[in-house]
């Protein structure tokens, strides 16, 4: 196994392994850009180096990293990509859990460690962190894998990109399986193209990639392997999936002052004000890489849509991004965007305790992380944003925990719905879950409310801008009488309603130690009621007024991961265990 030095920096070589493995040297200490079956510690002499001090690497495939634990042992920082630290430091949870039969999910996850290693922590995308003596900036360039990083760093005036697998060569890539990432999907050749195209705009001079030589010509490559790859959708679908074109277009204009972003899976809309500043309205995933699996490490948030903003309109900052509910398709950005645009979050005063602790709620669709509310937006209430004035209002329906967003721009009258109802370009249909905790009469609310306000577009997150028509008022108040009737026909008359259970509790999830659970009872019974909650060996007993609902507290020590649940009697009728609680 041999080490070639590459002619771009006397500073960089390349060491031969089961991927190329750069080293790059600050005196006589060096990082590595992937590490391979960690044979680069075995010729450090040879390559000037005394001492490895970190690793960084683009991706999770075994050829990158495969001796990894080597690096370990010799005390050497590994940094990896934030999606796919999972994938490296938790791979013998997910080889416990990974579907092998009847499987449709291609990503080659499975091409990862067959034991877990520990990393340091994950590279900060969109930035720039100092190693040694080096600047290096890490860009998301998804295509190849869903998390993996290209770094840029900067040396005697040239700039070169580490680039993984994302690129082989003149406009080649080292697998096109591993970038088909979902049955009969598009996504990996999709993200591919925008992460060719964003690599090019940071102008390299050259590209080093984990298989194959240096490539020279950078921006020549990179749009050629674009084009191939266009060319691949357009061969599967030519109508629906021209990634060049959103690249170029990544924002419609609906007004002069409010834009859609078509590049995101759960649409987000952008206010302008002509002070120069940008309000975004949610903030979530990037349509490329929205994988078929909802686990984390297929979900990831790419900020290249927002150069379009400062580009094409003049936007000089983010001032804050708010959302209409907590799914994470609306959500699952803010966090990074807070970091990198320095963005506030400002959130419903019925949303924000959902985004602040989604550990606390059993409900579906939440955000893997906390994520702060800067600004809790009182419902009701009216506010300035600039020269624009907003108010937000409860809309539950589609969830319990949801606003709809009112304002007036260019003479147009909004009202930002979220996912309350989809659209299928024939009619608009009623969109609801049950463990959303919607109830019937939500619907009907929402209709009373759009005809309060008539707006003249309602603004969804799954479909194109709807005109508000007469007709339209009209069917959604009798989609949701006709609702509400059906619920009444099909549901007895005691019981537990549209939840299905008679409790709940909160939090949901917790950690060993003393926690003070809340355990939320209803009464099915159209009469008053004394109901007996036994919980983690605890009893208590409330009283309930006739189909009312109480709330009993347990505070409960725990010393080791456990499933706890609360057993409901209602009077003289035995429930069993209604619900439960996890300490993980």
């Amino acid at each position: 196994m041999g080490v070639t030095s590459i002619s771009i920096n006397p500073r960089v070589s390349r060491f031969r392994d089961t991927c190329n493995v750069y080293v790059l040297r600050s005196g006589a200490e060096a990082i590595l850009v992937d590490f391979g079956d960690g044979r680069v510690l075995d010729h450090l002499e040879e390559l000037g180096v005394e001492r490895v001090t970190d690793v960084l690497l683009t991706h999770h495939h075994r050829d990158q990293l495969g001796g990894l634990q080597r690096a370990v042992d010799a005390g050497i920082r590994i940094w990896a990509p934030p999606s796919e630290v999972e994938l490296i430091a938790g791979t013998d949870e997910r080889w416990a859990r990974r579907q092998l039969m009847n499987d449709y999910d291609l990503r080659e996850d499975r091409f990862s460690l067959l034991g877990s290693v520990p990393v340091t922590g994950a590279v900060a995308e969109y930035r720039t962190t100092r190693f040694g003596d080096l600047d290096v900036y890490a860009l998301p360039t998804p295509g190849h894998t869903i998390g993996s990083v290209t770094y840029l760093v900067e040396l005697d005036g040239r700039r070169l990109a580490f680039t993984g697998d994302l690129v082989y060569g003149d406009g080649k890539v080292w697998s096109l399986a591993a970038t088909q990432w979902t049955y009969s999907g598009l996504e990996g050749w999709g993200a591919t193209i925008v992460s060719a195209s964003v690599l090019a705009d940071r102008d390299p001079d050259v590209l080093l990639p984990s298989h194959g030589e240096p490539v020279e010509q950078p921006a020549t490559s990179l749009a050629k392997l674009a084009q191939r790859m266009q060319g691949l959708i357009d061969l599967r679908d030519p109508l629906r999936w021209n990634v060049a074109e959103r690249l170029r277009r990544p924002f419609d204009p609906i007004t002069p002052h409010l834009l859609r972003n078509r590049t995101m899976f759960a649409t987000n809309y952008v206010l302008l004000s002509e002070t120069g500043a940008a309000l975004l309205i949610d903030f979530g995933y990037d349509v490329t890489t929205t994988a078929s699996s909802t686990e984390r490490v297929a979900r990831r948030t790419l900020l290249w849509s927002l150069d379009g903003l400062r580009r094409d309109y003049g936007v000089e900052r983010i001032d804050a991004a708010i959302v209409s509910h907590y799914h994470d398709d609306h959500v699952a950005g803010l966090n990074l965007l807070r970091e990198v645009e320095g963005a506030e979050v400002w959130a419903p005063e019925n949303v924000a305790p959902i985004l602040e602790e989604p550990e606390r709620y059993d409900l579906p669709c939440l955000w893997f992380d906390p994520i702060a509310v800067d600004r809790r937006v009182p419902l009701g209430e009216p506010f300035r944003w600039h020269e624009h004035e907003l108010t937000v209002y409860p809309l539950p329906g589609h969830t319990h925990y949801a606003a709809a967003i009112s304002f007036e721009v260019d003479g147009t009258r909004i009202l930002v719905t979220g996912d309350q109802q989809t659209d299928d370009g024939a009619r608009s249909i009623l969109n609801y879950q049950y463990r959303n905790r919607f109830v019937p009469e939500d619907f009907a609310a929402s209709a009373q409310l759009y005809r309060r306000l008539r707006p003249d577009l309602l603004l969804g997150g799954h479909w194109l801008p709807l005109a508000v028509t007469d007709d339209l008022l009209f069917r959604l108040g009798t989609d949701a009488q006709r609702l509400g009737e059906l619920h009444d026909e099909l549901l007895p008359d005691e019981g537990f309603g549209t939840a299905g259970f008679g409790a709940r509790i909160e939090p949901y999830r917790s950690r060993p130690g003393t926690t003070e659970f809340t355990v939320f009872v209803r009464n099915p019974f159209e009469r008053e009621e004394t109901a007996t909650i036994a919980f983690a060996g605890q009893e208590r007993t409330v009283e309930l007024a006739p189909n009312g609902e109480a709330t009993v507290t347990f505070v409960v020590v725990s010393e080791a991961p456990r499933r706890l649940a609360a057993d409901l009697t209602v009077g003289a009728v035995r429930f069993g265990q209604q619900a439960e609680a996890i300490v993980e």
